[in-house]
């Protein structure tokens, strides 16, 4: 149990830095609480990490959130997350695992596709938004692992650095608060006792933001791009194994 424990705090370590601007290693932190608290059970106790490491992000990055992509993705996010609720219910626990595994390996293929594309012009279709804003909204709920779609999203739309980081902040906090009634009422992974396993996290949840402010300032944004794409491509390898 004690090991499990500081499991449970590397992987909120990771969550922290991953909020911080250091995108795609969600599956990592996701796959380590899925591990110690099974699969579903995890998606309740990580929901109070989440918002704690949005709040900050949001604090920290405020002044470069771009609300337009936040409302072209928002309407497709919120079916997916209405899909996802239903969906997640009549599953069981080894199926719930296997399509979070499926989720991180697809997306990872279509963010290393994407590398490959050397044009510079961004998708202008409303059906490009819709389909990310439904992706991620799904995936979110399913399995808190949206991250894979909406920087498939913003790095198409190649947004700088700061601007993805702080859209990005934006849209998980509101993404996340709506999915709480969710997690209490209907699939009830949030409780008292999950609640409590997610109190003694939350400190580390904040090392990790600080720490990870401190790697971002250290990339430039020539590079920040590519480290996204192969964080991503890692941490579905993770998951799978």
């Amino acid at each position: 149990m004690f090991e499990n424990f500081w499991i449970a705090a590397g992987a909120a370590m990771l969550l922290g830095i991953s909020k911080a601007g250091i995108k795609g290693i969600s599956s990592v932190f996701v796959a380590a609480m899925a591990f110690v608290f099974g699969a579903k059970a995890s998606t309740g106790i990580l929901m109070p990490l989440l918002i704690s490491a949005d709040i900050v992000a949001v604090w920290y990055y405020q002044k470069h959130a771009h609300w337009t992509y936040i409302k072209k993705l928002a309407p497709t996010i919120v079916l997916g997350i209405l899909i996802g609720v239903f969906y997640g219910q009549q599953i069981d626990q080894e199926s719930f695992k296997i399509v979070m595994a499926s989720i991180v390996i697809i997306s990872a293929i279509i963010m290393g596709f994407m590398d490959r594309i050397t044009s510079k012009t961004v998708p202008s279709h409303w059906s490009f938004a819709g389909i990310m804003g439904l992706s991620t909204g799904f995936t979110t709920m399913v399995g808190n692992l949206a991250g894979a779609f909406s920087n498939l999203y913003f790095l198409a739309m190649r947004v700088p650095k700061n601007v993805f980081i702080g859209t990005a902040a934006w849209l998980f906090f509101l993404t996340n608060l709506f999915k709480v009634p969710f997690h209490v009422f209907y699939w009830k992974t949030i409780n008292v006792s999950s609640f409590s396993i997610s109190l003694k996290l939350i400190p580390f949840v904040l090392i990790g933001f600080f720490a990870g402010i401190k790697l971002v300032s250290l990339i430039s944004e020539r590079h920040y791009r590519k480290l996204i794409l192969l964080f991503t491509a890692l941490s579905g390898l993770v998951i799978l194994l």
